[in-house]
């Protein structure tokens, strides 16, 4: 979604390189790289966590980790919820589901307009070399349930997923969006992400509220491991029935307020902004 005149976006071709316009100002190529910072951090932040986990103790909201050790199970668990989630991700007219989350879409200004237009600017120089799918693979781009049909194959990169949870960087979505061909894959645009306590400023400070709009997936009921296999999954999952914690609790399932971060997809060669920062 968009909130943003078309006369002002006319200068973006779908497949320019932003030399038309100033780009804002860079970082010096001396300056340390986000991945050796947080190479220096790691040690501190896993210190941090486990010492959380022995405890016992829960760390304050703007201080937990990225997921709880029951949200990371559901993450990386390759079954049929995961499935139905990227479905229900990218699947037409998701955004009118009931498990999903909205930011609040801000009035359009002149400054919200340039941030958005360096940060397409950087993402479609990055993409160019990953409309060879292959290319994206080599450089830790992992296609997600590629054996399931969908919409659009999500290509992710962990380091950078992990990279997310505390910084922004237009050069490193969290994942590719590409769609399958008879040849292969077809690049499409990419997805970011935000950690799942970021607040709406948190968020604004990354890609403009005026801009798009991120997305959550929000009071899902999943059925007990057990019974994954034999699960109603019009009652349950990212696009079940059910939508509160007692309905979950009274079908014996496990309730998720919010299953996995905050998400926004950008389609950077499209030729509108309507079509660059749609779902």
């Amino acid at each position: 979604m968009v909130n943003s005149s078309n006369e002002s976006w006319k200068r973006i071709g779908p497949i320019g390189n932003g030399d038309d316009r100033p780009a804002l100002p860079s970082h010096s190529p001396h300056a340390p790289s986000i991945d050796q910072h947080l190479m220096h951090l790691l040690p501190l932040i896993l210190a941090f966590l486990v010492t959380i986990s022995c405890s016992g103790k829960q760390p304050p909201p703007a201080a937990q980790a990225p997921v709880s050790q029951v949200e990371a199970e559901e993450e990386h668990q390759h079954g049929h919820h995961e499935a139905e989630t990227v479905s229900s991700m990218t699947g037409a007219h998701a955004h009118l589901g009931p498990h999903f989350r909205w930011t609040t879409l801000r009035t359009a200004n002149q400054a919200d307009e340039a941030t958005a237009w360096d940060i397409l600017r950087q993402l479609r120089q990055q993409l160019a070399r990953y409309r060879e799918y292959r290319v994206a693979i080599d450089d830790g781009y992992e296609p997600f349930l590629p054996n399931v049909q969908q919409p659009h194959y999500h290509f992710t990169r962990k380091w950078n997923g992990f990279k997310a949870a505390f910084s922004f960087d237009p050069k490193q979505p969290t994942s590719l969006l590409y769609r399958k061909t008879p040849d292969g894959y077809e690049l499409e645009g990419a997805m970011f992400t935000a950690p799942k306590w970021a607040s709406e400023a948190d968020l604004d400070k990354r890609i403009p509220l005026s801009i798009a709009q991120w997305h959550a997936h929000v009071n899902i009921c999943l059925p007990q491991k057990k019974d994954m296999q034999s699960a109603d999954w019009k009652k349950f999952g990212p696009k079940g029935s059910i939508l509160t914690e007692a309905e979950c609790k009274q079908a014996g399932g496990r309730f998720v307020p919010q299953l996995f971060g905050w998400m926004v997809h950008v389609y950077p060669f499209a030729d509108t902004p309507e079509k660059i920062w749609t779902h």
